[in-house]
């Protein structure tokens, strides 16, 4: 059981509720945070000064009055009105994400929020009910309107879920699992739509899956520099000594500790130096690592903050603000979008050597009665396919901006688009490495699995658990999508 209190949450967290399911709970607290921020904008009302999104219509209508009559139906307006996504559906892993973290954000108490509304999110997940949302239609401010609409209007039992995959009536959904839908009050349609959490779930998930993705990167790149016999000294420990980033380091030690036992690697030097794609894995691995830190922190900030406009302060202000402005999350996913394009780049590089017989001494396509066979040829075209794709995915989304809303917001961020970009950014770069993973083992394989190192002899028994050797040309389709499902999970 998770406890959701506004301020604790971290990426292990919400992949275990994403992914794993794992139950949530709300903190006392919270409850207390909640109902006190709720107290000041009942009392507020009855004043009946002009608070935006409360009692005033919402983006270039802030300046029309509600009558207090209407402020309910304002709300469930405001939802309606705001749920026109479009696209393919996000999958149930960034959907329960994402009412995670909305859940975290309204427990801080400075939304304005009744506590029956936050245990309404957590209810659906903890019930496996989980909303149908459109993937595009949200430019990052004021938050992610338009996906952040679509929960919430399954919370008020409209619109549609995910069941099996299926797009269903929410209300049918509601009816079988006996759960009744949630009354909206003043201010908490605004609430529930007004943030970066729809953005932050991928970029949240996709960050989590790209630190094992590049630890794994770096076992490979072990592998590869074995079959392709590198030079040992390019791995020395000072390296990262006198250039001391972070990342550099990780990535020395990593391969040093993989290869170490290698009669593969060249300790006597028959070459002076290895290529880049080699020589330089260590500088080049170790820069995504350093994004992926930075991105960490970056994150690990965004998702326990208040990203609501207006905000709620202990001493009874209302607020107007810009904290749904997505240009953090945005910039982030650019970042790890441009890291992640990288770490496949060079991965497509080492596996090019691996099959070229005049940059690897190895049979032309690694396989024999090449000719008669074609081998793992068209592997690497498909790697090619994939890192040009990465390039042009890798242009940053953020650098751009359209006015909406009658110019009243006329800076946004675009920060679901460089989440969506970066979604599929990782799913390419997976397969990428996936393909470098079976193309170094059958390397090494053939130059004798005895004389490779101790942790190369684990991946390939563990891979071949899954792909057999390749002896001659077969459908090999299968074998790449088997390797990436192994990319999942660290190796070891």
């Amino acid at each position: 059981m998770i406890e959701v209190d506004g301020h604790h949450l971290d990426l292990e967290q919400v992949y275990q509720v994403a992914v794993k399911r794992e139950k949530v709970k709300l903190s006392e607290k919270a409850i207390e945070r909640i109902k006190a921020g709720r107290k000041i904008v009942d009392e507020m009302l009855k004043i009946g000064k002009p608070y935006y999104g409360i009692n005033t219509g919402v983006g270039k209508l802030a300046e029309v009055r509600i009558e207090s009559k209407d402020i309910d139906e304002l709300q469930r307006n405001i939802v309606r009105s705001h749920a026109v996504g479009v696209g393919e559906p996000l999958s149930e892993e960034y959907v329960r994400a994402c009412m995670l973290l909305r859940a975290n954000t309204l427990a801080s108490g400075h939304s304005g929020v009744r506590v029956e509304v936050v245990e309404k999110l957590l209810e659906f997940l903890n019930n496996d009910i989980t909303p149908f949302v459109p993937s595009k239609g949200s430019v990052g401010a004021s938050g992610d309107l338009a996906p952040l609409s679509h929960i919430a209007l399954t919370l008020i039992g409209e619109g549609y879920c995910l069941k099996n995959g299926e797009k269903v009536k929410t209300s049918k959904v509601l009816e079988e699992k006996g759960i009744k839908p949630l009354t909206l009050k003043s201010k908490e349609g605004l609430a529930l739509i007004n943030g970066t959490q729809a953005t932050s779930a991928i970029i949240s998930l996709i960050l989590y899956y790209s630190c094992i993705l590049t630890y794994n990167a770096d076992l490979i790149a072990g592998m590869t520099f074995e079959a392709l016999r590198g030079v040992a000294e390019e791995l020395d420990l000072r390296i990262g000594d006198i250039r001391p980033h972070p990342g550099i380091k990780a990535t020395l030690n990593n391969l040093q500790n993989f290869v170490k036992d290698s009669k593969l690697i060249q300790r006597d030097k028959k070459r002076v130096q290895d290529a880049y794609s080699l020589r330089c894995t260590p500088q080049v691995h170790g820069a995504v690592w350093d994004v992926l830190d930075f991105s960490r922190k970056i994150m690990e900030i965004e998702i326990n903050s208040v990203t609501d406009n207006p905000v709620i302060f202990e001493n009874g202000d209302i607020i107007s603000n810009g904290n749904f402005h997505g240009q953090h999350p945005g910039i982030v996913a650019d970042f790890l979008g441009i890291a992640l394009s990288i770490l496949g780049n060079i991965s497509e590089r080492r596996s090019f050597r691996l099959i070229t017989p005049e940059l690897s001494g190895l049979p032309p396509f690694l396989v024999k009665e090449s000719g008669l066979f074609s081998g793992f040829m068209m592997h690497q075209v498909t790697q090619a396919s994939l890192v040009s794709l990465n390039k042009i995915l890798g242009h940053p989304a953020t650098v751009d901006s359209i006015p909406t809303s009658g110019n009243q917001e006329d800076f946004v961020s675009m920060a679901m688009n460089s989440a969506l970009k970066l979604k599929e950014i990782y799913s390419n770069t997976e397969k990428i490495l996936a393909i470098e993973y079976v193309m170094s083992a059958q390397a090494i394989e053939i130059q004798g699995i005895e004389m490779a190192s101790t942790t190369s002899q684990r991946l390939i028994k563990k891979l071949r658990q899954h792909v057999p050797f390749l002896d001659k040309d077969r459908f090999m389709h299968e074998d790449i999508i088997k390797a990436e499902n192994l990319l999942k999970e660290k190796l070891l």
